[in-house]
This record gives C-alpha cells, structure tokens and sequence, in this order.
C-alpha cells in the first residue's frame, strides 16, 4: 500500500520498539535541503540542526529518552564517497547524537542490498516495513507499507547482513573517513 507523507510520518510515532533504516543511496533530491547543500559546496556555514531546530532530531531524542524507543540506521557509502554522502556526514552525527545508532557500510561489503527501507518493530508481532522507492536521481517516488511475512523476513536478512558488515559512525569516522 502507497503512504502519503502524513501516513508515513504518522508511522514514527505509532511503532512500539524498534526502527531501523536502511539509506544505500548514492545521492537523495531533499527539496529541504537544497539550501543547505549549496552552502555546504560553497563552504558557507550550515544552519543550527538540533532537537531545538528540527522535529525529527527532537522527536528520536523524545521516543529514545521517554518510550525507550530504539532507532538504528545503516548508511551504505561508496568509495569514494559521493559529493552528497561527504555533506550528509553532518547530519548523521548529529542524528546519532539524538539516539539514532548510526552504523556505515561500504557498497563493496554489502552488495546490491534492494530499496531502502525502514522496518518497524521487526522482532514483534507488530512487524511492518516501508519500502522508500526513488529515481535514479534521488528524488523521492513512493513510500510502501508492507505486512507481507516474506517480504519481511527478506529485510530482517538484508538488516543483519548489513548489521553484520557495518561499523558505529564513531568507530567509522575514527578509522575509515581518510580512506
């Protein structure tokens, strides 16, 4: 079933436990974020994101420090990294600052991992997924959610592949950036 974006971001807050995102995109077109992407290309500062600037940021530091929520992301990265994947290394410290455990993995280690995906409360009866579908460009086509056993059980595999192959964004940024 095709989510419109309120249905999507309604998801967040109705998952009981865990959420994990798969991201393995070379490059995504956040309308959002064009504004800041040149300013980053051009050396400019970037502007405050925090949980007093950004509802995301604000709504994991929430659910993670109040519900006991649980978020996980895997970044698939090229190497060499994408123009794109060198500006969002901000974003991804700080997500992980606000209780968003953010692992990397090579393209390389992982192989050709599908869609991207966020899977809900997968170790639960309450199991769902969505799967993000994008251009060739990154721009953003549609959200599907699934409840499909299968389609399930092959994103729990993709997840502890990808779980299994990555390291934390710390270990990452200490050991692998200058690679």
């Amino acid at each position: 079933m095709s989510l419109t974006g309120e249905e999507f971001d309604a998801l967040f807050d109705s998952f009981r436990h865990t959420a994990f995102r798969l991201e393995a995109g070379a490059v995504y077109a956040i309308d959002t974020e064009d504004e800041d992407f040149a300013a980053w290309r051009e050396g400019r500062p970037q502007p405050e994101r925090s949980v007093r600037t950004e509802p995301w940021l604000a709504r994991i530091a929430v659910s993670t420090a109040t519900e006991g929520k649980q978020w996980t992301r895997t970044r698939v990265f090229d190497d060499p990294l994408t123009e794109y994947q060198r500006y969002e290394l901000g974003g991804l410290v700080e997500s992980h600052a606000c209780g968003d455990h953010t692992r990397i993995a090579w393209r390389s280690d992982v192989g050709d991992v599908g869609p991207d995906f966020w899977l809900l409360d997968a170790d639960w009866p309450s199991a769902h997924a969505v799967v993000m579908r994008y251009d060739d460009d990154g721009q953003w086509l549609a959200a599907e959610l699934t409840y499909d056993p299968e389609t399930l059980a092959q994103l729990v595999a993709i997840r502890d592949h990808v779980l299994a192959v990555s390291v934390s964004l710390n270990e990452w940024m200490a050991t692998s950036w200058s690679r």
